[in-house]
């Protein structure tokens, strides 16, 4: 797979002094799901950031398509990456539906009559079409949260990254949310995911990437990161309870580290059978 992000050495200080990034090296490939985790103040936002250009490094370099994001503008790079905000609200300005999802693509450039069929079916997609001439600010905090998302998605960005897409949204709508990304991803959409949620985690990403006191503190496929258990007490998170169910039982079970009930319950199953 192409690179398309390489991350050298990154710091971050903000005004203050906090350090909130120290000395991050990182590499994404075109086509990946990647979930982001650790606890508040671990890094993940401010990594994040860096890969459109609303943040810059204090030191190290970040490159997105083999270009120093410390010589691109925001607008230029957002070409490449989407970023949605954790709080919806700060990134929604507009006095309809219809009119947030459409200025993206005028802003960039696109013919009228395209953004009417990418609105038309970045709506559908997200479940928004009765909403199109609602003023964002009348709708709900989930909807909220798609609407943010759809507006970036009408950009048609290469890279989607999304900071804690589920905010505010019930168990259905976040896995409705989190399913489209995955489509997109199939269709060859690279996605980078910020989360607490680590079932959902668990259900769709193929590499997760762990931080704490602005450093990575693992990095790999879902299914090994998600079974380090101790690694990931040490960041303070815990695992889906399917992932420690399994691991309490590895002496008696063959086969890879479980994520999902159902492939858990089939590996009991075998077991059961010898």
């Amino acid at each position: 797979m192409e690179e398309i992000i390489r991350v050298e050495g990154l710091w971050h200080v903000y005004p203050g002094g906090v350090e909130a990034l120290r000395g991050v090296d990182l590499t994404i490939k075109q086509g990946e799901f990647i979930a982001i985790i650790g606890q508040n103040g671990s890094g993940k936002t401010t990594l994040v950031k860096h890969f459109n250009g609303l943040l810059k490094p204090t030191r190290g370099k970040v490159y997105v398509y083999g270009i120093d994001t410390t010589k691109a503008s925001t607008y230029e790079l957002s070409r490449k990456v989407g970023y949605v905000f954790q709080n919806p609200d700060h990134q929604i300005y507009s006095d309809s539906v219809y009119d947030e999802v459409a200025f993206g693509p005028r802003n960039l450039g696109f013919p009228e009559d395209e953004i009417k069929e990418i609105v038309k079916h970045v709506l559908e997609e997200l479940e928004l079409s009765e909403y199109v001439e609602t003023p964002p600010f009348m709708l709900g905090k989930g909807l909220r949260q798609r609407l943010a998302v759809a507006s970036i998605l009408a950009m048609k960005p290469e890279v989607l990254v999304v900071d804690e897409p589920t905010t505010g949204q019930d168990w259905k709508e976040c896995v409705k949310l989190v399913e489209f990304m995955d489509r997109l991803n199939k269709e060859g959409h690279t996605i980078i995911m910020v989360t607490h949620n680590m079932k959902l985690v668990s259900m769709f990403a193929k590499r997760v990437i762990v931080m704490k006191d602005g450093r990575i503190l693992l990095d790999g496929p879902t299914e090994e990161v998600m079974y380090n258990i101790e690694t990931l007490r040490e960041a303070y998170i815990k695992p889906p309870d399917v992932v420690l169910i399994d691991y309490r039982l590895r002496n008696l079970l063959d086969g890879k580290p479980s994520l999902r009930v159902e492939d858990l319950a089939e590996k009991i199953y075998q077991a059961c059978k010898r």
